[in-house]
């Protein structure tokens, strides 16, 4: 697949600082946006020693039919994976594909994906899965079909985001139109297993959901994180919710990441990366430029996530700094 390193201007003035004929070294950092480009609803891993951030192509619905992925030694400079999601390898997927959710299994890595903003029951479409041998794909189609195609409790069927739960299921959360399910997952994903009340799609939409679920397994407790306001307005933001169980009940503890009209608009659609090098966390998201108004305009930024003492999540600055190189050591998963 064609890959394109990228470095960003930011890291580039940021090698070398040199004052009064005396060369300093400075920690190279990101800048935001940290990809070339208009994307959106980042989401982001570490893989086979590499940060991965798998976001959408922000387009026009009908253009919006591939996705480009990025690699990282260092959270820095970027490698581009060309296509490595596109609809001539899903045939029933037509039109835009977005929201990726990607989770490794078994020497495998499954892509979660929305494709064809289906508005009813009976429209072709809804929440597909492909895979790849490689975490920078391709990804082809898995099940030949979608393996959400209806509306449940509500939810129109887009913003995947699949998890490994502590005792080792897998759990999906999805869901437009302000309403939110999981489901539990079968082993080789081509299914649900019924929750015990019989149900298999369980509506869990906290107050003020919009789209975009994220759930954090953090110190035993469920960070179940959601985007609220439009996705194309200034207002978009990210709150949070903490609950005991994957299911809930979820306490909603409020906002932490929302626009700063000195720095960027409609800041939203994120996910959260863990560092196994420094073991920070950091927050990947898109926004909107200053002066930017078109709803596709949108880029990925990254930011540091910082938790207090009680472990409840600081809100986000928002930069145009970035954060500064983490490299990877070893081949972390």
């Amino acid at each position: 697949m064609p890959r394109l390193a990228i470095r960003t201007a930011a890291h580039l003035a940021a090698c070398l600082l040199v004052l009064g004929g005396v060369a300093h070294a400075q920690t190279p950092h990101s800048g935001n946006p940290i990809l070339p480009g208009w994307y959106a609803d980042p989401e982001a891993h570490v893989f086979d020693g590499q940060y991965w951030i798998y976001p959408t192509y922000s387009a026009p619905y009908n253009e919006q039919t591939f996705m480009d992925v990025f690699s990282s030694p260092d959270l820095v400079t970027w490698t581009k994976h060309s296509h490595a999601l596109d609809t001539a390898n899903v045939k029933w997927a037509h039109r835009a594909v977005w929201a990726p959710s990607v989770i490794e299994k078994d020497g495998w890595y499954y892509i979660f994906f929305g494709a064809n903003d289906i508005q009813n029951d009976t429209q072709a479409g809804g929440i597909g899965i492909a895979r790849s041998r490689n975490p920078g794909g391709p990804f082809v189609d898995y099940l030949g079909k979608p393996l959400i195609d209806k509306f449940h409790n509500g939810a129109q069927p887009i913003d995947p985001y699949v998890f490994k739960d502590y005792d080792g299921a897998y759990y999906i959360t999805y869901g437009g139109w302000k309403h939110c399910n999981i489901a539990k997952l079968k082993d080789d994903f081509t299914g649900f297993v019924p929750f015990a009340d019989g149900t298999t799609f369980k509506e869990i939409t906290p107050d003020g959901y919009v789209e975009g679920s994220f759930m954090l397994l953090k110190d035993h407790k469920y960070y179940f994180m959601w985007s609220e306001g439009g996705w194309g307005g200034p207002n978009y933001a990210v709150a949070y919710a903490i609950g005991t169980s994957p299911i809930g009940p979820f306490k909603r503890i409020g906002k932490i990441l929302q626009q700063d009209s000195t720095v960027a608009t409609g800041a939203g659609h994120h996910s959260v990366l863990y560092s196994p090098a420094s073991h920070k966390y950091y927050i990947v998201y898109h926004r909107r430029p200053l002066g930017e108004h078109d709803p596709n305009h949108r880029v990925v930024s990254i930011d540091e996530l910082h938790f207090d003492t009680n472990g409840l999540i600081e809100p986000v600055k928002i930069t145009f700094e970035g954060v500064a190189a983490d490299p990877l050591r070893g081949g972390s998963k």
